[in-house]
């Protein structure tokens, strides 16, 4: 043992020692054996000191990911006096806490390190940053990094990668003009994080200018592969595949890692077959795929639906002997309920003989995908009788699920279990559950969440900000707008969209278009298709119909079928035919396959009472398979989600059901409410027409409601298409007779109906 402890503690020509998980384990059980007593007695013949003997052990552990063991010789240190916790120590210790994932052993170092006035050593300071990065609390490393006293270029390289692993690009790029600025020496560490940021922005414009950088400052011939692999992958996230591919060509030596930055370009710009080429190239250059590349491709695929891409990957697997090891099982079956195979995740899942918290995530996650809220939560039952702790991706699966179906109750559930069960509430679960209690309808709770929030990042602002936008709270979201830039919080692209949204909603033209013009002039972002389709619908529910189409008509890129279907849209709720037409017309070209607005142009024909030409749209759509999307609602009562068709027979409860909704049309018809027969887009007599407005999915879902619910309880309704005229206007009707609110979440926006009002106000 003494010839151990003398070789391991003894200085290597490196200036560094270096346990096995071996070694360590028994000079630790020596000192557990003596119950600690003297460890600079054994140390004696070390030509270290006690705290860097300490240290090597403490160190060892956490390179053999053994945290807990790293803490437990911390706290031994504290309450004795077997050495000091010097400013060598603190960054080990730090990084154990974020292999553990635990904030709050995380924030004990912290504080530790502030009282020992270790906080001025920068290489403390690089540890807590990448500390409180990888326990998800950005806001944090951040504080840090903007109190040190003095940085070198790790931290900003440090901070850079912080900011990029957690897909924050907008503050990493203003990061990167900051270094510029101030003249930070570039290392290609910081290349490298660079180069990400500008591939996730697909900035190609900043991405040029950095390639530029690096062949003028390195050489283009002395370029080393690691950076150019980096810039292969930016191309490949700008869509500029032709630079990547050239980039890729004119490497003298080609590995696995720029093989799999290709291939992963591929894919993802949904190249599949050209990915699969790639693929077989690089098998035959004789590189094997290691489980990096094929964890790398499959996450691909499950991110763009590449179903059969990721099957043939599945099958690769399967054929070259590879080991279905716990981490690529749970990658296939993510991407498998990513592309709604969950028949296929779970198939994988059931083989699997011991199951780790992550896999258990992957499969719920696989049925939030398809809203599967029964067998999701029924999982997650089964998880915990296998004595499995859920994590916070497990709880955010949860919530998201809660939040795409409406369930408030479930997720109120799923809320008291996170706090008394103690799981760790980090910003992005915090971020969850906003955006949950915002998307089942109850924007008080959401509001009083992030009110709450100790530290807000800029996806719990926009979590918040989308909250207010669904609910077309158009004046609160400009408010929290404006709270954000005076709490020096950078938006985003995502937070424009929330803004333009909710201007839309609003009636807010003049304040969308300030905002679309502060966005490209004061914040440079440059516009996504994303942000001139907001303007279009902007445009577009104001009857700027003109206005809308000269902004299709000038925009930088190809429009798409979304923006030509907002403008439809418009025109259908405005009852514009002759721009409907080209609008339809520019769809059909796009995409001739498209029912949905097959189906819009439709209801335009039939609003005009052109019975002939819907009859037309229909047969046509008949003679290709295609069937109009059916309208479905849900409700929840008692944590149960119940499901309801237009002129469904065999929904639950369908006897009381359809009795209720005879009793519903009799209070209307009394209170004067006659129904608006042109919402019914057939051609059939007006008594049929009443019929099938009777038994609209929404109004079956309230009918259960009302007779599900203790009187004055509210009624929260999920509809998968926009509400039609005849039953917002009844709902409004209804909520006066029964004394109901009665929330009602469509594809659009949200509508509370209360004593007889909306508040949407038209703007739907």
């Amino acid at each position: 043992m003494d010839q151990l402890i003398l070789s391991a503690a003894s200085p290597s020509g490196s200036g560094h020692s270096h346990l096995n998980l071996q070694q360590t384990h028994q000079i630790h059980a020596h000192f557990i054996k003596t119950q600690f007593r003297n460890p600079h007695n054994f140390f004696s013949r070390s030509n270290f000191t006690p705290e860097a003997n300490f240290n090597l052990l403490i160190s060892s552990y956490t390179d053999n990911h053994r945290p807990q063991a790293a803490f437990n010789l911390y706290h031994h240190m504290r309450t004795t006096d077997a050495a000091a916790v010097d400013n060598f120590i603190v960054p080990s210790l730090l990084k154990a806490c974020a292999q553990a994932s635990s904030t709050n052993l995380g924030r004990e170092v912290h504080g530790f390190a502030v009282k020992n006035g270790f906080v001025s050593d920068v290489f403390v300071c690089n540890a807590l940053m990448n500390m409180y990065e990888k326990c998800g609390s950005l806001v944090s490393a951040c504080l840090v990094f903007d109190k040190m006293p003095d940085r070198d270029v790790v931290s900003w390289s440090t901070m850079l990668g912080c900011y990029v692993r957690s897909k924050s690009f907008g503050e990493a790029y203003r990061l990167v003009r900051e270094m510029h600025f101030v003249g930070v020496k570039l290392s290609d560490v910081a290349l490298i994080s660079m180069i990400g940021v500008f591939g996730e922005l697909s900035d190609m414009k900043s991405g040029r200018a950095i390639h530029g950088y690096v062949v003028r400052n390195v050489g283009k011939e002395r370029i080393e592969l690691p950076l150019t692999t980096a810039l292969i992958d930016m191309y490949c996230k700008g869509d500029n595949l032709a630079s990547a591919m050239r980039l890729f060509n004119g490497l003298s030596q080609r590995n696995v890692v720029s093989w799999t930055a290709l291939i992963a370009g591929c894919i993802r710009s949904c190249r599949f077959v050209e990915g699969a080429k790639n693929f077989s190239r690089m098998l035959e250059e004789n590189i094997v795929p290691n489980e990096i590349t094929l964890l790398s491709l499959i996450t691909e695929c499950g991110f763009v639906g590449a179903l059969d891409l990721g099957k043939w990957l599945h099958s690769y697997l399967l054929r070259n002997g590879f080991g279905m090891s716990l981490t690529l099982t749970t990658a296939l079956i993510d991407m498998y309920g990513k592309c709604g195979q969950v028949a296929y995740a779970r198939a994988l899942f059931n083989v699997v003989d011991e199951k780790d918290v992550k896999i258990w995530s992957a499969l719920i996650s696989a049925y939030a995908h398809t809203s599967c809220i029964d067998q999701a939560f029924s999982l997650f039952l089964k998880m915990l009788d296998s004595e499995v702790k859920p994590n916070k991706v497990t709880m955010v699966s949860l919530l998201s699920l809660c939040a795409e179906v409406g369930a408030l109750d479930l997720g109120r559930w799923t809320h008291a279990y996170i706090i008394h069960h103690g799981v760790e509430v980090d910003i992005v679960l915090e971020t969850a559950l906003i955006n949950m209690y915002a998307k089942c309808g109850d924007l008080k709770t959401a509001r009083s969440l992030f009110d709450e929030a100790t530290q807000r990042d800029i996806h719990m602002w926009n979590a918040m900000m989308a909250g207010f936008s669904i609910h077309g709270c158009g004046k609160e979201a400009l408010e929290l707008f404006s709270d954000m830039e005076c709490h020096g919080v950078e938006p985003n692209d995502i937070t424009f969209i929330s803004v333009f949204h909710a201007c839309s909603h609003s009636g807010l033209v003049g304040e969308g278009m300030k905002h679309f013009d502060r966005m490209v002039h004061e914040f440079g972002i440059v516009p996504k298709i994303e942000h001139y389709g907001c303007l279009v619908d902007l445009l577009g529910r104001a009857k700027r119909l003109d206005a809308a189409h000269s902004i299709i008509e000038n925009m930088p890129m190809r429009p798409n079928t979304i923006i030509w279907g907002a403008l439809l849209a418009a025109c259908k709720l405005h009852k514009n035919l002759p721009l409907g037409k080209v609008a339809a017309r520019k769809i059909l070209e796009l995409d001739p396959e498209n029912c949905g607005y097959r189906v819009l142009k439709s209801n335009i024909y039939a609003s005009e009472k052109r019975w002939t030409n819907v009859t037309s749209i229909r047969e046509s759509m008949s003679h290709l398979g295609m069937k109009k999307e059916p309208g479905l609602s849900w409700t929840e009562v008692n944590g149960s989600v119940h499901h309801f068709r237009s002129g469904d027979k065999t929904c639950t409860q369908a006897r009381k059901v359809h009795e209720m909704v005879t009793e519903m049309c009799i209070k209307l018809r009394e209170a004067g409410y006659a129904p608006n027969t042109s919402a019914v887009l057939l051609n059939v007599e007006d008594e049929e027409k009443e019929s099938a407005l009777s038994y609209h999915s929404e109004k079956l879902a309230m009918a259960f409601g009302l007779i599900s619910t203790a009187p004055g309880t509210p009624i929260r309704i999920i509809k998968n298409l926009r509400i039609c005229d005849d039953c917002h206007a009844a709902t409004k009707l209804l909520s006066k007779i029964y004394g109901r609110t009665i929330i009602v979440r469509d594809r659009n926006r949200f509508h509370h109906f209360s004593e007889g009002y909306c508040s949407c106000l038209g703007y739907w």
